[in-house]
């Protein structure tokens, strides 16, 4: 896909820029090869068109629209470090392009590896596949799964028309791609409410699994087939959740209980999100207060065999709670 000149030249201007906002905030700090991969792929050509939210709905942005005022808010639009919505059905998100500071923390918290074979679950716009099979080569290392036909085909297409060939395949996530097995990495663009024992099984020993869950982002160590271990990362994150065998639970956490001060406090949404079915609110709100108010970091999850539990401090301490 191809656009003129001043477009192009606009789009070149935008996403420096971006790349200098994400650089001030040192998010490449442990892994600067990643500034090379954003300064080089266009997000624009991953997000022909785009929804933004107004006051009488949604209102679709395109690259290829008549009006050159349009156009231009598309590409500013575009390098913008905000989540875009891409795919919407019944006026219900179905997938988006993730804001590109937050994939930039998740890539560097990967700690991909030279030769390093990944799998990405949550193909999307295709935009982060590049990203990765920028910093990898195109020689087969990246696969990016999706279970929608639609966002494969469109992902696809967008990593063609910007230079790149990653495996895409249509299949369901939680399941992974175990013909294209195994891998050193395995990262999730979507929400989860459990770790799939499949991705354990795909990845090898000493591989590396960042996947988002109750609202954070776990990072886990696989020792084998049947065990991983690790902890979340500080701050928030959002996704759309997956579809297919793994699908996150819908719903939000109930807050029934608790003091005004108490629904104010993101941190203790996360618990209650993390321990969902295991801690009433007032349970998860007395033990928050009684251990400090602990954020995200002090949180973790083991997986073993059948079972897995989040746990607080230590996987083997009092404070654990089994997951779905």
């Amino acid at each position: 896909m191809g656009y003129d000149t001043g477009t192009e030249a606009l789009a070149d201007a935008a996403r420096a820029e971006l790349v200098r906002r994400i650089d001030a905030e040192g998010a490449w700090a442990d892994d600067p090869v990643w500034r090379e991969a954003f300064a080089a792929v266009p997000r624009h050509l991953f997000v022909p068109y785009y929804y933004v939210p107004g006051p009488r709905g949604y209102e679709r942005r395109w690259g290829e629209s008549p009006e050159p005022a349009a156009r231009e808010r598309w590409v500013r639009g575009a390098y913008a470090d905000v989540p875009l919505a891409t795919r919407l059905r019944d006026g219900e998100l179905v997938s988006s392009s993730s804001q590109p500071s937050l994939m930039a923390r998740m890539l560097v918290a990967l700690r991909v590896e030279d030769g390093d074979r990944v799998l990405e679950v949550g193909a999307g716009t295709g935009y982060n596949a590049a990203l990765l099979a920028h910093r990898l080569g195109d020689g087969g290392l990246v696969t990016t799964v999706d279970l929608e036909p639609e966002i494969t085909e469109s992902a696809r297409r967008h990593l063609a028309a910007a230079g790149y060939h990653p495996a895409v395949i249509t299949g369901d996530g939680a399941r992974g791609v175990p013909e294209r097995a195994p891998y050193d990495r395995i990262i999730a663009t979507c929400e989860l409410c459990a770790v799939p024992r499949a991705w354990l099984a795909q990845c090898r020993p000493g591989g590396r699994v960042l996947t988002p869950l109750a609202t954070g982002l776990l990072a886990l160590t696989v020792r084998d087939a049947e065990h991983a271990e690790g902890r979340f990362l500080p701050g928030a994150v959002y996704f759309v959740p997956l579809r297919g065998q793994g699908r996150a639970g819908a719903g939000s956490v109930s807050l029934a209980g608790l003091p005004a001060r108490a629904r104010e406090q993101e941190p203790l949404r996360f618990l209650l999100a993390l321990t969902r079915g295991a801690l009433g609110p007032r349970e998860a709100y007395a033990l928050w207060e009684r251990e400090g108010e602990p954020g995200r970091g002090r949180y973790g999850v083991t997986v073993r065999g059948e079972h897995a539990w989040a746990w607080l401090d230590d996987p083997g301490g009092p404070y654990a709670w089994p997951l779905s």
